[in-house]
């Protein structure tokens, strides 16, 4: 056996011994760039993979799901299985978000369409300008690109 071919064996052998050594001393592994899943997993990433998992789920008017949802009834849903708590219709979700601008907007936040003052439609940010939302009767959960810039943000505490 050659010297190159001993070296990957040393590697191995040399990285399973850091492992175990940090193992045994109770330190923890930090790698740039990763973070674990319960880090990751924030209540809005949660949200955002719950309504993204009710993709084709059929819009119906005043539903809240599991099966069926209305805009508000999506993200109610959603933040509901994500472990917080929000009100029912989109202007009250608005008035129970803590509003943020678009510059700081963030996967997870909710998108609130409206009219003047008036909040007619919601959904949940999925980054790149998209939202996952139940659009209206005849439709599906789905997700879309933002629309139009009467939009304000939220981000559920």
């Amino acid at each position: 056996m050659t010297a190159l071919n001993r070296v990957p064996s040393l590697i191995v052998r040399a990285g399973t011994a850091s492992a175990l050594t940090i193992a045994a001393v109770g330190g923890s592994v930090v790698v740039p760039g990763f973070s674990s899943d319960a880090a990751a997993a924030t209540p809005a990433t949660k949200a955002l993979q719950i309504a993204a998992s009710k993709k084709g789920s059929p819009y119906r008017w005043g539903a809240t799901g599991p099966h069926r949802f209305d805009c508000s009834g999506l993200t109610l849903y959603s933040f509901k299985k994500a472990g917080k708590s929000l009100p029912r219709t989109a202007a009250q979700q608005y008035n129970k978000t803590r509003h943020i601008s678009a510059k700081s907007r963030k996967a997870g936040d909710l998108v609130f369409f409206h009219s003047g003052s008036y909040v007619y439609h919601v959904g949940i940010y999925a980054g790149k300008g998209k939202i996952w939302h139940a659009p209206k009767t005849g439709d599906v959960v789905r997700l879309q690109k933002i629309w139009t810039k009467s939009v304000w943000y939220g981000r559920v505490s």
